[in-house]
């Protein structure tokens, strides 16, 4: 009796496992509104139909200044075939730091600023920087990056997402 209920809990455990890998295991990016640093609005939304980095950034951190020109060169590389970049400043990134950071690094890409924290605690209560996440054009998070990404592996997962 005791092995037959072993077997049927591990063989629901196994489907469970294999249905979450062949989804993708990917969640649904978090409702979410974007204000630019231009005053306008973006939500979760508008990432549709596009494979986005949602990178979360600060200008204190040395590691998130340190990969930012690898962040710029990865959306010059796509951004021709449907690839966009959001970096979100954290809320305790002074918005004069970011507005200067983003306009004397001649940031291509858009720029928000989590004045309230709001977006950081809904996308899994962000406190490292970098954190990273890599949303496909349905709007689903596939990768998420904490620390600098292997740029590499990250190139790979683009295309593909791009491809599909």
């Amino acid at each position: 009796m005791k092995k037959s209920i072993y077997a049927v809990v591990g063989a629901a455990v196994i489907a469970l496992g294999a249905a979450a890998f062949f989804s993708g295991g990917a969640a649904a990016a978090p409702a979410s509104t974007f204000v630019l640093l231009d005053g306008s609005r973006h939500s979760t939304e508008d990432l549709k139909g596009k494979v986005t980095l949602v990178n979360f950034w600060a200008t204190s951190c040395v590691t998130c200044v340190a990969e930012m020109p690898k962040v710029i060169a990865t959306y010059d590389q796509y951004k021709g075939q449907g690839f966009e970049t959001l970096a979100v400043a954290m809320s305790y990134d002074p918005p004069a730091y970011v507005v200067n950071y983003a306009e004397t690094r001649k940031l291509p890409f858009k720029v928000a600023i989590d004045n309230t924290g709001a977006v950081a605690k809904a996308w899994g209560d962000v406190q490292l920087t970098p954190t990273s996440y890599l949303v496909d054009k349905q709007g689903r998070i596939v990768k998420r990056y904490v620390g600098e990404p292997d740029f590499a592996e990250l190139h790979s997962l683009i295309e593909k997402l791009l491809a599909a």
